[in-house]
């Protein structure tokens, strides 16, 4: 006999993760029990919370008897059960407050069922209620909730982690394991509550850059993310497939090429926060799927920009952590203007003792193998100087700090510098010894640029499978005349490190990218050697 598919999928999740626990087995007997008693522990969704715990720790006031009909909600965090009257503790997304919960109050009649049966022994820590009541502060001090009346709104099943403070200040059961932490972040963000306070920030750096840009007259837009040629970068691309169109599609590596083409089509300034995805590695600052921001204005070159830049940062910085100084790591870095600035070419002169200027591709090959830096045999000019400058240069940038003026085999959508053609208008600023954004004089004669391509496509054909495709409607698009623009491409996610102090990548995503759980890709290969009946 063929079982209903909800219970069939319950069972079969079960089987295929795990055995449940001694206290999840209880939990799951507590919600049926509970149903017996006619309620329901899912219920309807809306509840008229109308405070927060934030709102009553900062606003109540004994001389104002404020707070007289609260309407919370939250979940269980602490329970303390002591006969007649007991305490508990609800966190909310603001905070946590004490709640005190009295028999006869919530069980003004006869029946003392839901204060016996259900709040004792049917309610566990994690599970999430409402409580009516008002503010009061007990004897020993502490800002608490009366509860007038309590309604459960959602049982958990699984077992909290629960961290503790013992009477020496020494924390217990802590949930810091980074591999948990990050698979589980909804556990993280319920027992580490103080981890919220990082995607806060996140939010408001993204809304501080947002007005900025407004107020610099610029345009948000959104561009395509699968995309025929996935240009604007140097990376290994996603691919998928479309079924209908029968045609191959990239997830973008960048939204350079598309922006570019609404400067043409007439618009002053545009930018765009993308997700963009690279298929490539993994480490504390690269995710493969992550947030850039790249914005473009006309009439503008990339010396504007840098000082664009500098005067964005300080506004972030300050709208963040209300200052321009910020601790990162072992380092102090001021985010005040102005930020140093040195030609990529010196830089390598200074930190690597040579002068890689005019070099071809089999001296700095040579150059590379007697300073000791591995390079692959398919490796431009561009990526060889690229190599030798990420081995001994950036490790010294820990100020802000532009490197600028980049050799033309390493900018292949960047504009030759005004009076050195041998080198281009660009800037990359280096924070902490990390790349964080990179802006041009945008590249806006066809012909150049379809050479550049043109020199790209004969590295990939060389084996360098991150080189450039040839976007043949780009060059169109530029035959009908770019105004001269100036671009910048800025990394949300490393900013983001930055301003929070944060030492990895992971820290700053809600939901880094991991290899699947044994068990969970298990059963996903399952599901596609047989997928479920319709």
């Amino acid at each position: 006999m063929n079982r209903p598919p909800q219970v069939r999928a319950h069972k079969d999740y079960n089987m295929a993760n795990q055995q449940l626990s001694e206290q999840e087995v209880l939990r799951r007997e507590s919600m049926q029990r509970l149903r017996e008693l006619g309620i329901e522990p899912y219920p309807a969704p809306l509840y008229p919370v109308n405070t927060t715990t934030r709102e009553i720790l900062e606003g109540y006031s004994p001389e104002k008897d404020n707070f007289k009909d609260i309407c919370i909600a939250g979940r269980i965090m602490s329970k303390m059960v002591m006969g007649a009257a007991s305490f508990i503790k609800i966190q909310d997304s603001e905070g946590r407050i004490q709640v005190y919960v009295k028999r006869d109050e919530v069980c003004p009649g006869e029946d003392k069922t839901m204060y016996n049966t259900v709040f004792k022994k049917l309610l566990d820590i994690g599970d999430i209620i409402g409580v009516k009541g008002y503010a009061f502060v007990t004897k020993t001090g502490e800002l608490s909730v009366h509860a007038k009346e309590f309604t459960v709104l959602s049982k958990s099943l699984k077992v909290l982690p629960i961290v503790k403070t013992d009477a020496d200040g020494t924390v217990h059961d802590e949930f810091t394991d980074p591999e948990l932490r990050y698979r589980q972040r909804y556990v993280d963000l319920i027992v580490n509550p103080q981890v919220k306070e990082t995607f806060i920030k996140r939010a408001k750096i993204i809304s501080t850059m947002r007005e900025y840009f407004n107020e610099a007259g610029c345009l948000e837009v959104e561009t395509p993310i699968l995309q025929g040629i996935p240009g604007g970068a140097t990376a290994r691309p996603f691919i998928t497939h479309h079924n209908a169109l029968d045609i191959p599609l990239y997830l973008r590596i960048a939204n350079e090429l598309y922006l570019k083409r609404l400067i043409v089509g007439g618009f002053s300034g545009v930018y765009e926060f993308a997700k963009d995805f690279r298929n490539e590695g993994m480490d504390k600052t690269h995710n493969p799927e992550f947030t850039c921001m790249e914005i473009y204005v006309a009439y503008k070159d990339y010396l504007w920009m840098m000082e664009f830049v500098e005067k964005m940062l300080e506004k972030v910085s300050m709208a963040v952590n209300g200052t321009t100084t910020v601790t990162i790591g072992e380092h102090v870095v001021e985010f005040k203007a102005p930020y140093r600035r040195i030609g990529i070419l010196d830089a390598i002169k200074e930190y690597a003792g040579v002068d890689v200027k005019g070099m071809g591709i089999e001296e700095l090959r040579k150059t590379c193998t007697s300073l000791g830096v591995e390079y692959e045999p398919s490796m431009g000019v561009g990526k060889l100087i690229d190599a030798i400058f990420g081995e001994f240069c950036e490790k010294n940038f820990i100020q802000p700090t532009f490197v600028i003026d980049y050799p033309v085999e390493m900018s292949p959508l960047t504009k030759r510098h005004r009076t050195d053609p041998t080198l281009t208008e660009r800037f990359e600023l280096f924070v902490c010894g990390k790349e964080l954004c990179n802006a041009y004089s945008e590249l806006n004669d066809p012909i150049d640029q379809l050479e550049r391509f043109e020199e790209q496509a004969a590295l990939k054909s060389h084996g360098d499978d991150e080189a450039m495709f040839i976007d043949y409607d780009f060059v169109r698009a530029l035959e009908y005349g770019m105004p001269p623009t100036s671009g910048l491409g800025m990394g949300i996610d490393r900013l983001t490190m930055f301003m929070t102090g944060q030492s990895t990548i992971q820290d700053v995503l809600f939901f880094p990218q991991m290899r699947p759980e044994k068990i969970l890709r298990r059963e996903n290969k399952d599901a596609d050697e047989e997928p479920p009946q319709q």
